[in-house]
């Protein structure tokens, strides 16, 4: 086999090459017994007939069509192999010769994982947590007060009695009925009124976890906050193109998300977008320079996990992988493992980027 690999803008290769007749040839008999799975002859049970028989019934160019498929499924792996391209996302293959007796000729063009020029990422995180420093965590009385007050209002709405609508009903009687629950109504914030939301024996012991989620969502703010002001500034100084590939995955996640969000709150996504006036292209044009960011993002992570060796073990995803399919049974395993290795990589390159003041 011949092959020219010529790279193109936006980090693509087009791959051109040429199979030669007897090694095109060779996939004559896989070709037969692939088409002969889905054939239904006469005398034959369907996918049982011979490959002599399953040859004299298909058209000669729907067999070199398989043929060539077949070919390039395989070759197209060994391309990769053998000239260490690290190919990204579904590649565009077309034939641009075929024919009985003919070499088989065609084209590959694929994205790649884009080559980026880092800036010094140490000594941005250095900056950044320098400019952003980590501040005592202090949880304030008023504000595990308010945490109760809303947890003592949610359960008095929980145990209202449901309202009957009656037809003769007045307005001033309706307003009743859908005004606001006093507070002198709502219910007391004793022992028993806190065993109701777990294994909680006394109300210090009920304040203590409250004041405990207050820090740790202080902590999470203020880790977040640091995150950001560290990534913006490594995307904004790091150099390369990323491939249009990279940029609609990052965009179907996008869209992903916010279905998930417009469903559930009991909404049918073809009414959001009715409502907003827009449709699934325009909110797919509007996303993509954040879309763009988001690849670029994650391009940089992955190199600044090879460069550190911060990479997730095997155990490590195995693990997670196991949480989540257990959890969720109809969870699909392999796109579970490629979210855990994701987010493990994600959240070790952070740790390490944190660890530079």
């Amino acid at each position: 086999m011949e092959i020219t690999i010529k790279k193109l803008d936006k980090s693509e290769v087009e791959i051109t090459g040429t199979l030669e007749v007897a090694e095109f040839e060779k996939y004559e008999e896989k070709a037969l017994e692939r088409i002969g799975e889905r054939l239904e002859l006469p005398g034959f049970r369907k996918g049982k007939a011979p490959t002599s028989k399953v040859k004299e019934n298909v058209p000669e160019m729907e067999l070199l069509e398989e043929m060539a498929e077949a070919a390039l499924q395989e070759s197209y792996i060994k391309i990769l192999e053998e000239n260490k391209i690290d190919a990204i996302g579904r590649p565009q293959i077309s034939i641009t010769k075929i024919g009985k007796g003919s070499p088989l000729e065609f084209k590959i063009v694929t994205a790649t994982l884009p080559e980026i020029k880092l800036p010094d990422y140490k000594a941005i995180a250095k900056d950044a947590i320098k400019k952003n420093p980590m501040a005592e965590i202090e949880v304030k009385e008023e504000e595990v007060d308010k945490v109760i007050l809303d947890l003592r209002k949610m359960r008095a709405e929980q145990t209202r009695p449901p309202h009957e609508h009656k037809e003769d009903e007045s307005e001033e009687e309706h307003a009743k009925s859908h005004a606001e629950i006093p507070e002198s109504e709502y219910p007391v914030f004793d022992n028993e009124f806190v065993k109701t939301f777990g294994d909680f024996k006394t109300t210090d012991e009920f304040k203590n976890k409250i004041r405990a989620n207050i820090k740790i969502e202080k902590e999470t703010e203020q880790k977040d906050k640091l995150r950001l002001a560290i990534v913006e500034e490594i995307v904004k100084q790091t150099k390369g193109e990323m491939p249009e590939v990279l940029i609609e995955s990052e965009t179907d996640k996008i869209m992903y998300r916010l279905q998930a969000d417009v469903t559930n709150i009991g909404f049918k996504f073809e009414d959001y977008l009715a409502q907003i006036k827009k449709t699934e292209e325009d909110l797919r044009k509007e996303w993509h320079d954040e879309a763009e960011k988001r690849a670029k993002l994650q391009v940089i992570i992955h190199d600044i996990s090879e460069k550190e060796k911060l990479k997730p073990t095997e155990e490590e995803i195995e693990k997670d992988v196991a949480q989540i399919t257990a959890m969720y049974k109809d969870a699909d395993t392999n796109r579970a493992y490629a979210y855990v290795e994701q987010m493990l990589e994600n959240e070790k390159v952070f740790a390490f980027l944190e660890k530079q003041g």
